[in-house]
């Protein structure tokens, strides 16, 4: 990515996504930074500038920070945040019948990587710019309408690790009809011209054992569900009986969402095509 500004605000809307998903509000956040020395100090302050906008824009506040000197340029944030104890998201709640939500569309790993070996569309890259600069904080709010059984968010480990956790915390199997999973402009064409981050292979040998996907998913379909995402969305179990009014609730808000699958006995995640 060339804006130093768009990288601050993206590593700052991931950090804060924690607190969202467990149902939370940002209170305040502490900049984690590592630079060269001699490191370009208007880059240093685009990058800054650029989290501490996103922060703000989550309703929190930059408290301070702890800055090292580093051969390679990193920048992150701890946050702290508040949740209502009887509001509190968490992944043990899923229960046979619920609707799977998820609020963003996947595919930012293959497209990112594609953009660094200059082989991604500006259009592509663009929307994916987009969708991670968008705070889960209005998706979260969306969810607490619901009465929201379980929910993480979609980051490291892919979609297929993160759904994992909550099968497993929860005590059941996750199904996940893939037509319905929502993919980023280009996806698919990156997905299919090999463009996978690393951490997509590591994920896949980790998690791959308890994932089952039906004949007609084509290999790299099933890639995608194990390729990390950078500001994902949030993965959610709700009652089925407040599905439509979730969905209600996010279209007020201007918020988006799929409703991807549902919740059965048995573990593990299932796909089907």
């Amino acid at each position: 990515m060339d804006d130093p500004y768009q990288f601050g605000a993206i590593a700052a809307a991931n950090a804060l996504s924690d607190i969202f998903a467990m149902g939370g509000e940002a209170v305040l956040a502490l900049n984690i930074c590592a630079f060269p020395a001699g490191f370009p100090p208007e880059v240093v302050i685009a990058i800054l500038v650029g989290g501490a906008d996103k922060v703000a824009e989550a309703g929190a506040a930059i408290a301070g920070g702890h800055t090292i000197d580093d051969d390679e340029p990193k920048y992150g944030l701890s946050v702290v945040g508040i949740v209502h104890p009887e509001r509190v998201f968490t992944k043990t709640g899923a229960r046979p019948g619920d609707v799977l939500i998820l609020t963003k569309p996947l595919g930012v790993g293959v497209i990112t990587t594609a953009f660094k070996n200059e082989a991604a569309d500006e259009g592509h890259m663009a929307g994916a710019v987009t969708s991670m600069l968008r705070l889960n904080r209005g998706a979260a709010r969306a969810l607490q309408t619901g009465g929201c059984r379980a929910c993480t968010d979609v980051t490291g480990f892919g979609f297929a690790g993160h759904a994992l956790e909550i099968a497993h915390k929860s005590g059941v199997a996750l199904r996940v009809h893939l037509d319905r999973v929502p993919l980023l402009d280009g996806a698919l064409r990156y997905a299919d011209e090999d463009y996978f981050p690393g951490g997509a292979c590591r994920n896949e040998d980790y998690y791959g054992s308890r994932v089952s996907f039906t004949d007609d998913i084509p290999s790299t379909r099933r890639a995608l569900l194990f390729s990390p995402e950078t500001s994902g969305g949030l993965l959610a179990a709700v009652p089925s009986s407040r599905a439509s009014a979730v969905v209600e609730a996010f279209e007020r808000t201007g918020e988006t969402c799929w409703m991807i699958g549902d919740v059965v006995e048995g573990d593990g995640l299932h796909v089907a095509g």
